[in-house]
């Protein structure tokens, strides 16, 4: 019994990190998207016009520091 107790529990705990791995690289996917938007949005902003009484500085401030979070997010994930 032992014998056999030992292969099926390996091959679930291969299982169980092979979905841990999976679920941690979907996840990346969705930060690397989010940061590709952030760029595609700031891009968009510096292109406008600066008659917005300064919303536009601000949102371009806003949107820099989002990008910083999401880079370190991905900089965290890649370490854990």
């Amino acid at each position: 019994m032992k014998n056999r107790l030992f292969p099926i529990l390996t091959l679930l705990v291969l299982l169980a990190g092979s979905f841990v791995a999976g679920r941690v690289h979907a996840a990346q996917n969705h930060m690397v998207a989010a940061r590709d938007q952030l760029r595609a949005a700031r891009s968009e902003l510096r292109s406008a016009v600066a008659d917005k009484g300064g919303h536009r500085e601000r949102a371009i401030e806003i949107t820099d520091r989002a990008l910083a979070q999401v880079d370190e997010g991905i900089d965290f994930a890649r370490g854990h």
